[in-house]
């Protein structure tokens, strides 16, 4: 049992299979989504500096949305209706998954990425946000389109029931989704429009202060203070969770201010305004910024920091990526209104 699914890699997996499923269902009209429209259209970019939960006892730090709303925005902006289902037991939740597969619908399903084996061991760590389409079945194993990775791949029905309810931080709890019905063509102009709208509120119109631009400042305000506040490997533990949240984990950091840039030059032509680009090439410059800070942080837990890379020199790096969002933001509210 194997359905006719396009596999595609991408950046990052929510996106990924976003973009696969909504690609699959029109795969015989000509239009197809690419990652970064499909980020643009989810109102993908965000920011927020979560100390209240933890992740492996560290503070979360997010630079897109809630996980699932990339995907239920992009699906509820183009008129999309979609099924979304959460279990009690595993049993339940892979029943549930086969009679879908028997259908011959595509599930996504997110899992608890550290329990699936086909991710090499070095790659490993416990992030129960992975989503990943269920594509097939072939005797006990499930055939899997893992956006993530360049070509299909296999796991055992015990290894995803196990991913499906792995515990912890924003356990999964058998969480899948699937596109239900979808209209005759993809409007892009006005979901464009409204996921600007959307977005650009987010960053820079929320009162509270953890989260958009101003939630930059706070982490910024918060980093200059650890070295002060805690002892030097908890500072470094903290230092490292944050570059972690930014660079390794779908959290995605400078890389999501890359792919917000690659939607609004995409939008550009679509809208017919070429103020967009403008703005692309300040998402483009935030998103170095990120990396430079990343350098600085990770100088500092290998004991290689100079004083070009002190706790208030990186202090003043995520002010500046804080500055050019909410600059950036503010164009693209003043461009849409």
């Amino acid at each position: 049992m194997k359905l006719d699914f396009v596999h595609t890699q991408s950046a990052h997996c929510e996106c990924g299979v976003t973009a696969n499923l909504i690609n699959h269902e029109f795969k015989n009209t000509g239009q197809t989504l690419s990652e970064a429209m499909t980020f643009g259209l989810g109102q993908g970019i965000f920011f927020g500096y979560l100390p209240f939960i933890k992740v492996n006892k560290l503070p979360l730090t997010t630079f897109r949305c809630p996980v699932g709303n990339i995907f239920k925005g992009v699906t509820k902006s183009l008129g999309m209706s979609v099924k979304w289902q959460k279990f009690s037991n595993a049993a339940k939740a892979m029943d549930a998954l086969d009679r879908e597969l028997e259908k011959g619908n595509p599930v996504g399903c997110r899992t608890g990425g550290y329990w699936l084996p086909y991710f090499p061991p070095s790659l490993r760590f416990h992030f129960n946000m992975h989503n990943i389409v269920v594509i097939g079945k072939q005797g006990n194993n499930y055939l899997i389109s893992d956006p993530v990775f360049p070509a299909m791949v296999e796991c055992p029905a015990k290894d995803l029931a196990i991913a499906r309810f792995a515990k912890g931080a924003l356990a999964p709890k058998g969480s899948m989704y699937q596109i239900t019905k979808v209209p005759d063509h993809l409007q892009l102009e006005p979901a464009i429009i409204n996921s600007i709208k959307g977005a650009a509120k987010a960053m820079v119109k929320t009162p509270i202060p953890f989260l958009g631009a101003r939630g930059i400042r706070f982490l910024a305000n918060r980093l200059e203070n650890w070295p002060k506040k805690f002892d030097h490997t908890t500072t470094i533990l903290l230092l490292g969770q944050l570059i972690r949240m930014q660079e390794e984990i779908g959290t995605g950091g400078g890389g999501f201010r890359f792919m917000y840039s690659a939607f609004l030059q995409e939008a550009a032509p679509i809208l017919g305004d070429k103020r967009l680009l403008a703005v692309s090439e300040q998402l483009t410059a935030s998103g170095d910024t990120w990396r430079r800070f990343a350098v600085k942080a990770a100088k500092n837990c290998k004991g290689r920091a100079k004083a070009e890379d002190s706790f208030q020199a990186m202090k003043e790096t995520l002010y500046t990526c804080a500055d050019i969002e909410t600059q950036a933001f503010k164009e693209l509210i003043d461009i849409v209104r």
